[in-house]
């Protein structure tokens, strides 16, 4: 077997999982799974593996009478036991199995639907010392930043640098003194010379210089100006001004680390309408969404709350076993879901998001009168309704439609209509990159 055969054997493999996670999702028995632990049913796809040429018969481990030969199964059962014709048996049969925990699931669910959700941390629970990028005024000598310090002097020495010959040249013209040169030189000759300058220059002249040239074209003539690049460039840089007021020290940047933690609130409506079948595809797309945002949170926190015309919490394992009865109102549960974060996790410290499903039906004017209100009320990540309806809409199953026709586009409310298994993994991708957009 070639190496290109191997890479496609493992890219069946690699599909044959993605497949098998999908089946799992919309038909499995979600039921075998723990919350901190997702066991996936697999079906076998033999690997890749070296093979022992058959014709070296030599070798421990092999021989006669019973002992393993070359080839033989592992772990096979004997001929005649138990491998006898009649009646298939009552017991299950063994199943395989792969595990992972909701980390190892979420990514598996990113890659399979194609989404790539980067959950933002909220919750300050560390100040930690950073690279060396800020800057003060003032700090210890070790800290100095030097380069700086070196760029500021040197700008400043080629701001104020000038041809000192040259204007010492200027104070050899016949009757021009210190002040008519200070303002040749400034006015004229845009150079960054002080007055204090020329009239050092000038006293230091011996008398008999002042006069060497009868006109400033005469000594233009005789005197060839150089610019500050060319001078560097012949005599270099001897000293570079340094001024106090220049000096910057660093000190590291605080960077805060943020705990990425999250609360999903979990509704879902037991009223007498939700029916076995309405009840189960809620479950079944209730359940991947816990375990994929508790492997991308570092913290998840989860409330459950069931309703019918009133609202109340339970634990998990109750909220999907739960049996249906009794009336519709769903703005109770999005009154104790308020409550509830309000109390228990604020906005600035967790992500949140809350979840419902139902078959849409609910009490006159409730949707339009309070949930909307209360959907507005309650800050979140994303909210989202699933519509459970096995056999279509029913007439009065209007809750998301009005929801959907509110809040139109909006990048944090989505809507989801699931009819039948199958619909489980479109629902997961609608809901989820809706808050992927979320910038």
């Amino acid at each position: 077997m070639g190496l290109r055969d191997d890479l496609d054997r493992y890219r069946e493999v690699g599909e044959q999982r993605r497949q098998d996670l999908e089946e799992f999702i919309q038909y499995g028995d979600l039921g075998e799974s723990r919350r901190d632990e997702v066991r996936i049913p697999i079906k076998i796809i033999d690997l890749p593996e070296f093979a022992y040429d058959q014709r070296e018969m030599g070798g421990v481990g092999q021989g006669q009478d019973g002992t393993p030969e070359p080839g033989d199964p592992v772990g096979e059962p004997e001929p005649g036991d138990g491998d006898e014709e009649g009646d298939p048996g009552e017991e299950g049969g063994d199943h395989e199995y792969y595990e992972m925990d909701p980390e190892e699931f979420a990514e598996e669910l990113d890659e399979q639907l194609g989404l790539d959700l980067d959950p933002k941390g909220k919750k300050v629970i560390e100040e930690v010392e950073g690279d060396f990028t800020d800057i003060t005024r003032t700090g210890p000598t070790g800290t100095l930043d030097f380069e700086r310090l070196f760029k500021k002097g040197l700008k400043r020495k080629l701001a104020m640098d000038f041809d000192e010959d040259y204007v010492r040249a200027a104070l050899k013209v016949d009757g021009w003194g210190p002040a008519r040169v200070f303002e040749w030189a400034r006015s004229d000759e845009n150079l960054p010379v002080s007055r204090i300058w020329i009239e050092n220059a000038y006293d230091e002249m011996p008398a008999d210089e002042r006069t060497t040239y009868e006109s400033l074209d005469e000594m233009n003539a005789d005197v060839e100006r150089t610019d500050t690049a060319q001078r560097i460039r012949r005599d270099g840089v001897d000293q570079v001004p340094f001024r106090r007021e220049d000096e910057r020290y660093r000190y590291p940047e605080i960077v805060e680390e943020r705990e990425r933690n999250v609360v999903v609130v979990n509704i879902r409506d037991v009223s007498g309408s939700m029916r076995q079948k309405k009840r189960e595809l809620v479950e079944r797309t209730f359940t991947p969404l816990d375990w994929y945002l508790q492997g991308k949170y570092d913290n998840a926190e989860f409330v459950y709350i069931a309703h019918d015309a009133d609202a109340w919490e339970v634990d998990r394992e109750e909220f999907f076993g739960i049996r249906s009865g009794g009336g519709t109102r769903i703005s109770s549960a999005y009154e104790l879901a308020l409550e509830r974060l309000d109390e228990e996790y604020p906005w600035t410290d967790w992500n949140r998001y809350v979840f419902a499903a139902g078959d849409s039906e609910n009490s006159s004017n409730d949707t339009d009168k309070n949930v909307i209100p209360l959907m507005e009320r309650i800050d979140a990540n994303l909210h989202a309704y699933v519509e459970t309806q096995p056999s279509g809409n029913a007439i009065n199953a209007t809750h998301a439609e009005e929801v959907e026709n509110h809040f139109g586009d909006s990048n944090d409310v989505a809507v989801a209509y699931v009819t039948r298994p199958a619909d489980v993994t479109d629902a997961i991708y609608e809901i989820l990159s809706t808050e992927e957009t979320d910038e």
